[in-house]
């Protein structure tokens, strides 16, 4: 084992492992943006050999694990001590640059771990690119710096506190050394409650795609090549926004005529044939919040995490977008 590359998800390291880019190619599949945070006792345990709970190498195959010998339940810093390189294939994504800055305060504490480590400052999505264009790519590698370090330190924090006050600061400094970190910041920040409309970017994108009417949920799903440009959330998370959006005191969308989004919907056929087949259209509210008339959260509750922050109605952080300002609760 020589070239180790670790990326954010399963469909960039499948695309990297059939280049052969890596003799080891490991996706940590942690979801950042969403739910609350590891602890910090989690967060050191899971990284660490044979842990009780859950573990980074969870997300790859036991098959995988298997075929490479005394891979499984190894700790992050150990097996880089035994690789030649180590090269994090991280893409724009929010979470995924989320995950690239825990990788870079963890290892941190280690010197050796640190020397073997490389960059790739990808301003594309592994994941959105087939084997062959990725053969094709040579994004630069950079090696890191005790700056890297400290400025990936700063900004793992900043998230991790528990207002976004910190993570709003990072825009006032030098974020050249991690080039999607000032993008990652924006659109996280984005998704903060709209000082006008009470939504976050992805919601509001919802809403502009449903306005027509006659629309059904996956069509304002994100992904590539799709209307929905936002790369926040994923599948599971989107479907979570928009039941909040229609299954609330005050609904700002009709139709959805399935749910909620879960995986036991998924498993029930006729469920999720209804889920699909619901045709979505705009409330008077919806149309109101989406004309900046109106305030979502003046009608309905919101508890959810956003880093180290729990946003309820009355600690609700918000976005000013116009004036790219953050607004704290009154």
């Amino acid at each position: 084992m020589t070239r180790l590359i670790l990326t954010a998800d399963a469909s960039a390291a499948g695309a990297i492992r059939e280049v052969g880019l890596g003799d080891l190619v490991i996706a940590i599949e942690r979801r950042l943006v969403w739910g609350p945070l590891p602890s910090d006792a989690e967060c050191q345990a899971l990284f660490s050999a044979r842990p009780l709970g859950l573990h980074w190498l969870d997300d790859t195959p036991a098959w995988r694990l298997e075929k490479k010998s005394g891979l499984k339940g190894r700790g992050l810093i150990d097996l880089l001590s035994e690789c030649d390189s180590a090269e994090l294939w991280m893409g724009p994504e929010p979470n995924a640059q989320l995950l690239l800055l825990w990788l870079l305060d963890h290892c941190s504490i280690e010197e050796g771990a640190v020397s073997k480590l490389l960059i790739h400052h990808l301003d594309f999505a592994v994941g959105d690119v087939t084997p062959e264009q990725l053969a094709k790519l040579s994004p630069p590698a950079t090696k890191l710096t005790q700056d890297h370090l400290e400025l990936a330190r700063r900004a793992w924090q900043a998230y991790r506190a528990p207002t976004p006050q910190a993570w709003f600061d990072l825009l006032e400094a030098d974020l050249r050394l991690l080039p999607q970190l000032e993008r990652c910041a924006v659109d996280l920040l984005s998704e903060l409650p709209s000082v006008t409309t009470g939504l976050g970017a992805t919601e509001t994108r919802m809403l502009e795609l449903i306005a027509p009417g006659n629309v059904q949920p996956f069509d304002v799903f994100p992904g590539h090549e799709k209307p929905n440009e936002r790369r926040v959330f994923d599948y599971w998370e989107v479907g979570a926004l928009l039941d909040e959006l229609a299954r609330c005191p005050v609904p700002a969308i009709a139709g959805l005529d399935e749910g909620p989004f879960t995986l036991d919907m998924h498993d029930d056929a006729l469920r999720y044939a209804r889920y699909k087949r619901s045709r979505l259209s705009l409330t008077d509210l919806g149309k109101a919040v989406l004309a900046g008339e109106h305030d979502f959260r003046r009608h309905n509750p919101i508890r959810r995490w956003w880093g180290g922050t729990l946003l309820t109605n009355k600690r609700l952080w918000r976005w000013d977008r116009e004036r790219r300002m953050l607004i704290a609760p009154d």
